[in-house]
């Protein structure tokens, strides 16, 4: 989605959620995220889960310093123990490395998933060892650009809602699908909202 399609998605968010319509006024709206499609994109979302946004910027840029090139068959050509030396966990490695071995056996083509629906896309990547709903749904939006996905099991997702909906309590996962399901079909750019809301919003 580009900032036109954002802009014009929250606005049509707005005219049906009243809290999004004020909300906006404050914080005004997100930037786009894309991010490449394929093996790269699935790495790093492997080597980003459960640490710090700068944590793993640390450890990429130490896995590019191995690998000017990274892609399946370069990864799991790397000599044994390098990707930990690069700092990733034993269980990250396994993932990586099972990755790499999907996509070049076939199991996983990222080059098919344009063509799949949401449903389809995701059954596909979560059937990776590594990749649950979060991962996948992360993808469609951020790489496959679809207009519809909300990623509920993501914490800062389920802590904006809370805020933006006035809430004692944090909604689980449920709880903020159903919250949000008005937003439909534009949930892709509602998150990027509640995304920027939870870092723009007061606590």
């Amino acid at each position: 989605m580009d900032q036109k399609q954002i802009i014009n998605d929250i606005d049509n968010i707005a005219c049906i959620d009243a809290d999004v319509a004020v909300a906006v006024v404050d914080l005004g709206y997100p930037q786009p995220r894309i991010r490449a499609q394929g093996f790269e994109t699935f790495f790093t979302t492997i080597v980003g889960q459960q640490i710090s946004t700068e944590a793993a910027a640390a450890i990429m840029k130490r896995v590019r310093d191995l690998l000017p090139r990274l892609d399946a068959s370069s990864l799991l050509n790397l000599p044994g123990g390098a990707l930990r030396e690069a700092g990733l966990s034993m269980r990250k490695v396994e993932y990586a490395q099972g990755l790499a071995s999907a996509i070049l056996d076939g199991v996983l083509n990222p080059d098919d998933l344009p063509a799949l629906n949401d449903a389809e896309a995701i059954k596909a990547i979560s059937a990776i060892r590594g990749f649950g709903l979060w991962s996948a749904e992360i993808y469609l939006m951020f790489s496959l650009q679809r207009g519809d996905i909300f990623p509920a099991g993501d914490l800062a997702l389920q802590v904006a809602l809370q805020r933006l909906k006035g809430l004692e309590a944090r909604p689980t996962q449920k709880q903020a699908r159903a919250l949000i399901e008005h937003w439909s079909p534009w949930r892709s750019a509602g998150s990027l909202f509640l995304w920027h809301y939870y870092r723009g919003a007061p606590a």
